[in-house]
């Protein structure tokens, strides 16, 4: 089929495939930890501090790995950080396993993890150009490789939810550490031939500076990072507040908070498939457009909610709506980017989503601490459509074209 056009490629298939059985891992280990740190203090604040400090890296060192990425082997850099994060789960999965769990210990393993996927994101982002032949495919390689780990967030968390009910936290972060294998199996049988490297002696600080300069420049991307600056701050860390929904607002469990997040990643299966099958030409910053409003919409609705399969709707859509935002942008960025600077402009867009989300996630969490959960959800979906109507107005300035041609 077309929609899989970008598997014929024998490099992509293997990082396909190893992903797709690595990224279930993943999910079971996230939704195990936002268990254990809610149950462990009732907190949502100590449970959005502690997913704050698991991605404040991407917002500190993303921008410096950017120019660092942009001078070295990415397929070789991939490789390490693969090993490095196997070494984190298992380092995890023995805390666990041995009752020696604290906050503290929790929030330095995931600053650690945070630090090794600050290389590993952008390093792994800026290889899939070499792992497509034709440049044209690209879009469509993002596009499957966003539905592969959306795919993952719905039915990790769906998985994870019935072994945290009968086997609790351990296996979950077991399964984890074993799930590696499969993606450093899958590395080492790839041949993948990459862009020559043009060695400069800038420093990264000076790197960080010239893709700073290029990104003034270039106003096309830069209002696009803004928009997911901004999203992340005040919108996208609604995840954060999914096991307190499941919990204190529908009276749930284990298995209510995991069908939260499968909705979620349901829902961003669904637009990340939907980004598979964009043809060449279209305009993705009307796209960003229209799910932002989207997304903001979705989350007034989620506040209102009162019925539970309505609610886990309403969360399907908000995830449906970001996805197409956030792999809108990234498709735009990779591919209006020149190469030389293509590391350092995806650093930037890291920065703005995985580094501005931790920010959010503590902020998010201190005010649903003061004002309450709905309260907060109300706020965060008034926000996104401020966002969109924010972004309709630079558009109108700048595209001298009919807006609604969508």
């Amino acid at each position: 089929m077309d929609i899989f056009r970008s598997l014929s490629y024998r490099n992509y298939k293997l990082n396909f495939i190893g992903q797709a059985i690595s990224l279930l891992g993943t999910w079971m280990q996230r939704v195990a930890i936002s268990w254990l740190v809610y149950e462990m203090t009732g907190s949502i604040f100590w449970l959005g501090f502690v997913q704050f400090i698991s991605l404040l890296p991407s917002l500190v060192l993303s921008p410096f790995v950017g120019s660092f990425v942009d001078k070295h082997k990415k397929y070789r850099l991939v490789f390490v950080t693969q090993i490095a994060l196997m070494i984190q789960a298992g380092v995890l999965t023995l805390v666990v396993g041995m009752g020696w769990e604290t906050v503290l210990i929790l929030s330095v393993l995931g600053f650690i993890q945070g630090v090794i996927n600050a290389f590993d994101v952008l390093g792994r982002q800026s290889l899939l150009v070499s792992l497509v032949d034709n440049k044209r495919d690209l879009p469509n390689a993002i596009a499957l490789n966003s539905s592969v780990f959306n795919a993952a967030r719905m039915v990790g968390p769906a998985i994870g939810g019935v072994l945290l009910t009968n086997y609790g936290e351990f296996v979950c972060f077991g399964i984890n550490f074993l799930s590696f294998i499969p993606v450093i199996i899958c590395l080492m049988l790839m041949n993948v031939v990459e862009e020559e490297i043009k060695l400069t002696k800038e420093s990264n600080l000076e790197g960080l500076v010239d893709g700073f300069n290029y990104l003034k420049r270039s106003p096309h991307l830069a209002s696009l990072i803004i928009v997911l600056a901004f999203s992340s701050l005040l919108v996208i860390p609604y995840t954060s507040l999914l096991p307190a929904v499941a919990k204190d607002l529908f009276n749930g469990n284990e298995a209510t908070f995991s069908w939260f997040e499968s909705a979620a990643g349901l829902g961003a299966m669904i637009g990340a498939i939907n980004m598979a099958r964009l043809r060449t030409g279209q305009n993705l910053r009307y796209r960003v457009l229209f799910s932002a409003l989207l997304m903001g919409l979705s989350l007034l609705l989620l506040a209102y909610a009162h019925f539970l399969p309505t609610a886990l709707l309403f969360t399907a859509m908000v995830s449906f709506a970001m996805m197409m935002q956030n792999s809108s942008i990234n498709t735009y960025l990779q591919t209006h980017a020149m190469p030389h600077y293509r590391a350092r402009v995806i650093s930037y867009y890291v920065m703005a989503f995985q580094g501005v989300a931790p920010l959010g996630t503590l902020l998010v969490g201190a005010v649903a601490e003061y004002t309450g959960i709905k309260t907060t959800l109300y706020i965060m979906g008034g926000a996104g459509v401020a966002i969109a109507i924010f972004f309709y107005g630079y558009l109108r300035q700048h595209i001298h074209r009919p807006l609604f041609k969508f």
